[in-house]
């Protein structure tokens, strides 16, 4: 269970702070059942969650882990999907967020970054892809990092180099 105050990864959705551990006040809901209040990190809203869920949840990486995480960036394999079919490009990126780890979302960045410059167009989809793997992974370093949001992409060029 987590504590009141603490970042968690939800599902593939991003950041969230547990603001609340509670019982639900939602109509016709089980008054003995302990529910997650919790408010992105990124976007607005709360949302409400079962304690015991199947949705997948872990607590956000610590400093030491984030930190090797960006050394580790250049060594991280871009993930491209070589199928056209919009389909299977759509599943083989999902199965990417699946794997809930930040350096999936690594692969998906580096991956999509190499599509978009080899067919010089931009295509929404991918780009709406990146953006969503981008704010998740930006969020969790940040908290881990303990850096502004906004600050995260600097970070991480600051140490790569080039």
């Amino acid at each position: 269970m987590y504590e009141i105050g603490e970042k968690i990864i939800y599902g593939e959705s991003g950041v969230y702070t547990v603001d609340v551990i509670a019982p639900s006040k939602m109509v016709g809901s089980d008054p003995n059942k302990l529910y997650y209040y919790l408010s992105p990190m990124v976007g607005t809203g709360l949302f409400c969650i079962p304690v015991e869920s199947n949705v997948f949840t872990r607590p956000v990486i610590d400093r030491a882990t984030a930190e090797a995480l960006v050394a580790s960036i250049p060594s991280i394999e871009p993930a491209i999907c070589n199928d056209s079919r919009f389909n299977h490009v759509d599943a083989f990126y999902k199965d990417l967020f699946r794997q809930h780890t930040p350096e999936a979302l690594v692969a998906i960045i580096k991956g999509l970054t190499l599509r978009m410059a080899e067919r010089k167009t931009k295509s929404s989809r991918a780009e709406i892809t990146m953006k969503r793997a981008k704010e998740i992974l930006h969020a969790e370093l940040a908290v881990a990092l303990s850096i502004p949001y906004t600050d995260v992409e600097q970070y991480i060029k600051d140490r790569i180099p080039v």
